[in-house]
């Protein structure tokens, strides 16, 4: 909507009082000549009643319990959890963006993100109870529609905070980008459960008397989207499988890919969102095999070492690379989504990816998994229609934060000229809860 000075005036009426100073300054540096972009704004009361709302945190482990025993009166419990949980979280950051400069919200892209926001917030908010199968299959039509609507956040967002920061500064652009991704995560992830829960549901094998099938195993290993022994040995091979396959595909069939050799712990088993751990290892994976190719160039590349260790606690997967290690001059920035030499190149080939779901499904044609076989855009996957060279520079620190989603961590050691070794840390037994970013703790930085 392009406004003058005056209408823009006009559209302060709607702000919340602690904005209306910041949209004034804007209005009177704004001429009826030089026109600005200005997101429609509406009035706080019912946003400031759900943000008073404490969101509450889930781990692996109570989503597994919950689900093993699936009953009609503990999927309505599920859809109602879900049916308030989703618009408090919403409310939590849709506050986060209205505390962003004015002029850092008239941007197109940020605006195009907090309409996506407001909508789902307006949608969610008014969903009644669930109280039967009915209700829920209703509700469950809400949420398919709702993740498949917000496909095109994470692209949108990522070009909106490159653009924002001679506004609100490259650090603060980051602290956004992390924020509102976490909370993403976090919302995809008890949307996706409930649906793959719903879908269990009215599967005729779930009940406990009823025969299964032989076919049914790896079923029987999932509660919802949890695979309960997910194996770090099958998901490394996985990942490797389709990290080879990209890169012959961009660098051409006639150039050596360096193989993967496994070792350590190689039976370990843990509960975990196969999705969330496919992307990391998938996207540590193919940053190692290209820069080996690229360092080696056509000679016969060194092997990439995985060890796989295992302790009471945690598990930590570390992959090693002969790869020339990281330039210096992209180093300090390598968990930045914002900051870096490599900003302009960055926003241009975001602009070629309209949708992303941030799945290791996206970057091989054709891919499934298990989470595909619920039909609402699987939280992590449509880089697959994206030409394998065009890289957006979001892989690590977008795996840094599935990393510490969960209480796990990512770190990443750099010996200039030699290689790399990056660190995943994950918990072994589950039982950690998600991170949140909470409303205040968003204040206290």
């Amino acid at each position: 909507m392009r406004v003058s000075a005056r209408n823009l005036l006009k559209n302060t009426l709607d702000l919340p009082p602690s904005l209306r100073t910041q949209a004034y300054a804007t209005a009177a540096n704004t001429s009826a000549a030089q026109p600005c972009t200005v997101p429609p704004w509406r009035p706080s009361n019912v946003l400031d009643d759900w943000v008073a709302r404490d969101v509450r945190p889930i781990s692996l482990r109570q989503l597994t319990f919950f689900g093993r025993t699936l009953t009609e009166p503990r999927l309505l419990e599920s859809a109602n959890y879900v049916r308030l949980e989703l618009p408090t979280r919403i409310a939590h950051r849709l506050r986060n963006m209205q505390t962003l400069p004015y002029t850092a919200l008239t941007n197109e892209h940020i605006s195009h993100v907090y309409e996506l926001y407001y909508g789902a917030f307006e949608r969610f908010r008014k969903v009644s109870e669930v109280r039967n199968l009915d209700d829920n299959d209703r509700y469950c039509a809400v949420l398919k529609q709702t993740l498949n609507e917000h496909l095109s956040v994470i692209p949108r967002l990522a070009m909106g905070v490159l653009e924002i920061q001679d506004t609100i500064g490259p650090d603060q652009s980051d602290l956004l980008m992390k924020t509102l991704l976490r909370s993403r995560i976090s919302r995809r992830v008890i949307a996706e459960q409930h649906l793959a829960l719903t879908e269990t549901f009215h599967s005729p094998w779930h009940f406990p008397n009823a025969k299964k099938p032989a076919t049914l195993t790896p079923e029987d290993d999932f509660v919802g989207e949890i695979l309960l022994k997910c194996n770090a040995k099958e998901i490394i091979e996985k990942c490797a499988a389709t990290a080879t396959q990209l890169a012959s595909k961009a660098y051409g069939s006639e150039v050596a890919i360096p193989k993967i050799v496994l070792q350590g712990h190689l039976d370990t088993t843990f509960p975990y969102i196969p999705s969330h751990i496919e992307y990391i290892i998938g996207e540590l994976l193919r940053n190692s095999i290209q820069a080996v190719i690229e360092q080696k160039g056509s000679s016969e590349p060194p092997p990439i070492e995985v060890l796989i260790c295992e302790a009471a606690q945690h598990v930590i997967i570390r992959i090693s690379d002969q790869g020339g290690g990281i330039e210096r001059d992209v180093l300090p920035y390598l968990w930045s989504f914002a900051k870096g030499p490599r900003r302009y190149r960055r926003l241009e080939n975001l602009a070629t990816v309209p949708r992303l779901k941030a799945t290791m499904q996206e970057l091989e044609p054709g891919a499934a998994s298990h989470s595909d076989k619920v039909k609402h855009g699987s939280s992590l996957s449509s880089l697959s229609s994206r030409p394998p060279e065009l890289r957006l520079g979001m892989g690590l620190p977008m795996s840094k934060i599935y990393a510490k989603y969960w209480a796990g961590s990512l770190e990443l050691h750099s010996l200039e000229g030699y290689g790399c070794d990056a660190f995943l840390q994950i918990s072994r037994l589950g039982n950690k809860n998600e991170v949140l970013t909470t409303r205040a703790s968003m204040d206290a930085v």
